[in-house]
């Protein structure tokens, strides 16, 4: 699973180290049938209610599809199905209520994860660091939705979830062709990118929401769309949004660890990822010498990182091996990596390898989404780590959940089926017709200079190797914008991995953060 073409492994941002080209969706042929039900939105309403830290919120829910068309000469053409659910607070005044438009990466997940762990009514209860048992699952009132604080819609990414692609052509021998057509245009960064803000538009207008504040909030490979997506809704819509949320952040996928020895000359990655390493280490108390608190150990290698580290690995083979071997005994204490093994390592880990070297003495393989978690290795003798304890400790207990709650809360998709991710094996890795490494800074910078009241408020767990947060921190310093605008982003840290929520005190922090953030920057007088 871990020896994948990097443009693939780069794409295996939410779950597991398998990307969503490993996970074949054996149902794909029912995109190639649409039913009439395709071409026409779709809605089923419920009404419930949440208690929010201990205040009662009656909603009404809304699941449904919206169906997406192409642009220009095309714009009558149905290209997708998009599946949503929304929540509405009852009795709130539609212009003064804030809407934040919620969405996992993938890219091509469905957006189950941050609607049954983080925001939305009901959330599945999973084990803090360890694999959570087989169902029954135990499904519980969320006591940190975000409905205290504005109207949610969570979106599923097109061949995502319920949401579909469309070829409608008459002409069954002419359908399939359309369909890779559908491929091609949809699952890209632009062109997905491009299908968020259709929909989002759309939305605005099926439930008179134009006048509403408006928040994005993205993780993983969701905030590379938030990206793109502000951009389109700020330059080609007219609409300004109040603020953009990012989790477990990446912009720019030439930070990314993984695969990095793949891309010999960029010694980036390894410099962002080393303070996640020592979290991790500090985590398993791996460490030769255990610090007393996690923080300002990390604020030591931080400074080591960009540092000493960096201006070794600058160096490349003119490093001495007098000052090689210095580092590599800095690094043995801040990673718990022996000597011998980074110096093997030429002092460059990738996240693959640490994974699987770092509890090796146990055969144990260490997460990549959450740190914190450990698994049996699949192969003792690999050199990086084959799969993701994290992902196979929580997946089946979210899967399952929202399929017993769609059904029977939402009254949605009974004879349908729910795809965990898209089939995006063909993803195109390529943004604005450029070649090389994914970068969508320019775009948030474009979006924040065309809209200069635009806030970000970016959220990171210290034990994501997936998008550690000092990579995220580091892309944020470097976007391309004048001071002044610098002073509209916010920045919090979280004891927690990629899916921050997953760890219980970490997912009331965030709604409390998020929530004021909301609050904050929604320009309604309260």
């Amino acid at each position: 699973m871990r020896k994948l073409p990097l443009a693939i492994a780069l794409a295996a941002l939410l779950l597991g180290t398998a990307s969503a080209a490993d996970k074949k969706d054996k149902s794909a042929p029912d995109d190639q049938k649409p039913e009439a039900a395709l071409l026409k939105p779709q809605a089923s309403t419920s009404e419930s209610s949440v208690s929010v830290e201990g205040k009662r919120i009656s909603y009404k829910a809304v699941a449904g599809t919206i169906v997406l068309h192409g642009k220009g000469d095309k714009e009558n053409e149905p290209t997708a199905s998009l599946f949503y659910v929304a929540y509405f607070k009852k009795g709130a005044d539609a212009a003064k209520r804030p809407i934040t438009f919620i969405y996992n990466g993938g890219p091509g997940s469905a957006t189950v994860w941050l609607h049954m762990g983080a925001f939305g009514p009901r959330r599945v209860v999973t084990s803090d660091d360890s694999h959570t048992p087989a169902a029954p699952y135990q499904l519980v009132n969320n006591d940190y939705s975000l409905l205290d604080a504005s109207d949610l819609v969570f979106i599923d990414a097109p061949g995502a979830g319920f949401s579909r692609l469309i070829a409608n052509d008459p002409d069954a021998s002419k359908r399939e062709g359309q369909m890779g057509d559908r491929r091609k245009e949809l699952y890209s960064v632009d062109g997905d990118g491009h299908a968020f803000a259709q929909f989002i538009t759309q939305f605005l207008s099926r439930y008179g929401r134009w006048n509403s504040p408006k928040y994005l909030f993205g993780e993983s490979y969701g905030t590379t769309r938030s990206a793109v997506v502000a951009n389109d809704l700020e330059n080609e819509d007219s609409v300004d949004l109040n603020g953009v949320i990012l989790l477990s952040q990446i912009l720019n996928f030439d930070t990314s660890v993984d695969g990095a020895d793949q891309n010999p000359g960029i010694d980036l990655p390894y410099e962002l990822a080393l303070p996640t390493y020592a979290a991790t280490a500090y985590y398993h108390h791996k460490l030769p010498q255990q610090p007393g608190d996690l923080e300002p150990f990390l604020q030591e290698v931080e400074q080591f990182a960009l540092g000493e580290y960096a201006q070794a690995l600058m160096q490349g083979s003119r490093l001495d091996d007098a000052r090689k071997q210095a580092v590599a005994e800095k690094l043995h204490q801040y990673t718990g990596l022996s000597v011998s093994y980074l110096m093997k390592a030429n002092l460059r880990v990738t996240g693959g390898m640490f994974e699987h070297e770092l509890q090796s003495d146990t055969d144990d393989t260490t997460g990549r989404l959450d740190t914190r978690f450990s698994g049996p290795s699949l192969d003792p003798l690999s050199k990086e780590a084959e799969y993701d304890p994290q992902s196979s400790a929580i997946s089946s207990a979210y899967i399952a959940a929202f399929n017993d709650y769609v059904r029977k809360d939402l009254k949605f998709g009974q004879d349908l089926n729910y795809r965990e991710f898209a089939d995006v094996k063909e993803w195109i890795f390529k943004h604005n017709d450029h070649d090389g490494a994914v970068n969508v800074m320019p775009d948030l910078a474009m979006a924040m200079k065309t809209n200069p009241n635009l806030k970000v408020f970016l959220n990171g767990g210290y034990y994501d190797l997936a998008t550690p947060f000092f990579a995220a921190d580091y892309e944020m310093h470097h976007i391309p914008v004048q001071p002044q605008l610098m002073n509209n982003v916010s920045y919090a840290w979280y004891p927690s991995g990629h899916m921050v929520y997953a760890h219980e005190a970490s997912l009331k922090l965030l709604h409390d953060n998020v929530a004021h953030f909301i609050e904050q920057t929604d320009n309604v007088k309260h």
